[in-house]
């Protein structure tokens, strides 16, 4: 947004420093423990320091930034035991995600998770983890669309917000990708019969691998 269009206060510039804040932790531009420095962020977005502090108590209660007493705020660290406990919460939802998907997905909704489905294929034939990543998360995200379950859908998104470096991490390790691939397929396979038990599962499954891969450091 050009300088001069950035609202300076009020409730519009929290949610633009909200946005913006919220983009560079999640893309990893803000590593885990960074501090974030009232000052410095007001500056640099152009807004006021409350609309900054008013922005990271929203992203606290998100989960993305821990407020330390007399310290001011950082970007939280998410330990892998953490990171485990919270794929453990996921497993549920997504399970019921996919279930609900394949009572409720359309055919061309199945031609799509098809689609993704060879894309990521191809991704990891071209030995390209980034995208493969980037997939993977689309697919998810598409499931959950489908789903049509909004509470889990908003559940899991804060939970995803969380894990975003744990997963990145997952996507670079070598083999993990070609492991992955096939858990993924087959939820597309249980979604694609409309079978909502095996839907469920191979969901549950494929987070049990996560968390299996999280465990293995």
């Amino acid at each position: 947004m050009p300088k001069e269009a950035r609202p300076g206060s009020g409730e519009q510039a929290k949610q633009y420093a909200l946005e913006q804040l919220r983009t560079a932790i999640l893309r990893g531009e803000m590593a885990p423990a960074q501090r974030l420095v009232e000052n410095e962020l007001a500056e640099q977005y152009d807004v006021t320091r409350a609309s900054i502090r008013a922005a990271l108590l929203d992203l606290a209660a998100e989960g993305l930034v821990e407020r330390i007493r007399n310290r001011g705020s950082r970007v939280r660290v998410v330990t892998v035991e953490e990171a485990v406990e919270i794929t453990e919460c996921r497993m549920v939802l997504e399970g019921l995600c996919a279930a609900k998907a394949a009572v409720d997905a359309t055919d061309a909704q199945l031609d799509e998770l098809t689609e993704l489905g060879r894309a990521m294929s191809k991704a990891v034939a071209d030995g390209d983890p980034i995208t493969y990543s980037e997939l993977n998360h689309d697919l998810h995200a598409r499931i959950r669309d489908i789903s049509g379950q909004h509470t889990a859908v908003g559940l899991l998104e804060r939970l995803n917000a969380q894990l975003v470096r744990h997963r990145f991490q997952l996507a670079l390790r070598p083999g993990r990708p070609q492991q992955s691939l096939g858990e993924h397929l087959a939820v597309i396979e249980a979604i694609r019969a409309r079978d909502p038990q095996a839907a469920e599962t191979a969901a549950r499954a494929h987070l049990s691998s996560v968390i299996d891969a999280l465990r293995a450091g």
